[in-house]
């Protein structure tokens, strides 16, 4: 489809290319599942395509889900409905379509008094991710076999880093004598500069020095270190497999890089660290993305509720010492 393609090459001058991958395939789902032409598509065809993705079986005339997978996510349902949205976006612009036909929600009763608050097409549920505790990540640690791979892991779980930026980092983004780290290509090409604990350093320093190759033809910091591409930048999916050749030898049921990240992020929480002071390290552009380490951090939602709890005991018990109140509380529980 000729159009596809000029929306894809518009796309590819203001995102990243797995943007434009993951796009692509979005767009391709979705014009063979419900096998029209763009100009033909209305707002019928795209609650039978949501139907389909959501049931993984055929709505309405369509043919069922291309990909084979049969109840897919909210998350990559809303995904897809969001490329779809942003192509007709684009072909609306351009004059090639009246409309787009991706309604926005749905209508409620209330449509009057609040026009523009009606029930979202896709419901994504609001998960917290999963973290490794210590001795989880001690036992990832130890079972990790080389210098290189204990300084890729220790960038995400002391710095925070994404994969992309561990796999991107350069050797002139390394600042060893500040122990902090450049990230020139972050997400959505944000740069920020962020310190790194002296471990992260101590096993790069060991890597570099015994480990990455010296022919190397890559400023990359990461490398294959043995076969035909010796030498050449480590690759997600090479990453991938050597955690989870440790996650095995651990014994550990799920590690992934992201996972990592979101334990670092946790920790620093926990510890005291500013939410502002997260998000600079984490690279969010929006602070809503870091109030989830607040949920995840397990002190910080107990001490809040003590001190509210506190309160609340000395208006409704004044004089009362606290041990008293307590020992009032677990009489009432038994």
């Amino acid at each position: 489809m000729p159009l596809l393609d000029t929306y894809l090459e518009f796309l590819a001058v203001r995102s990243r290319p797995n943007t434009v991958v993951a796009v692509a395939y979005d767009l391709k789902v979705f014009f063979t599942v419900v096998g029209k032409p763009p100009a033909q598509v209305v707002a019928a065809d795209v609650l039978a395509f949501v139907t389909a993705q959501h049931t993984g079986r055929p709505a309405g005339r369509l043919q069922g889900v291309v990909d084979g997978s049969a109840g897919l996510s909210a998350r990559t349902v809303r995904r897809r409905l969001s490329s779809v949205s942003g192509l007709y976006a684009f072909l609306q612009a351009r004059g090639d379509v009246p409309a787009n036909p991706v309604p926005r929600g749905l209508p409620t009763r209330r449509e009057r008094q609040r026009p523009r608050q009606g029930v979202p097409l896709v419901r994504t549920p609001r998960t917290l991710p999963r973290i490794l505790q210590p001795p989880q990540v001690d036992a990832l640690l130890a079972a990790l076999r080389t210098h290189r791979d204990r300084a890729m892991a220790e960038a995400m779980v002391f710095g925070g880093l994404r994969r992309c930026e561990v796999l991107g980092l350069r050797l002139a983004d390394l600042q060893v004598a500040a122990r902090r780290v450049f990230i020139a290509d972050g997400k959505g090409g944000h740069q920020r500069l962020i310190p790194i604990s002296a471990r992260f350093f101590a096993s790069l320093a060991a890597y570099l020095q015994t480990e990455r190759p010296a022919d190397a033809a890559t400023d990359r910091v990461f490398v294959v270190l043995k076969g035909p591409r010796r030498g050449m930048p480590l690759s997600p999916a090479g990453l991938d497999q050597i955690l989870d050749s440790a996650r095995q030898r651990a014994g550990l049921s799920q590690v992934t890089c992201h996972q990592l990240r979101h334990t670092c992020l946790t920790r620093l929480r926990e510890a005291g660290m500013a939410l502002e002071a997260v998000q600079a390290q984490a690279g969010h552009a929006s602070i809503e993305s870091t109030r989830i380490y607040l949920h995840l951090a397990d002190d910080w939602l107990a001490s809040q509720y003590r001190k509210a709890a506190e309160a609340i005991d000395a208006q409704l018990l004044p004089g009362e010492p606290p041990s008293r109140i307590l020992s009032i509380a677990d009489g009432a529980g038994r």
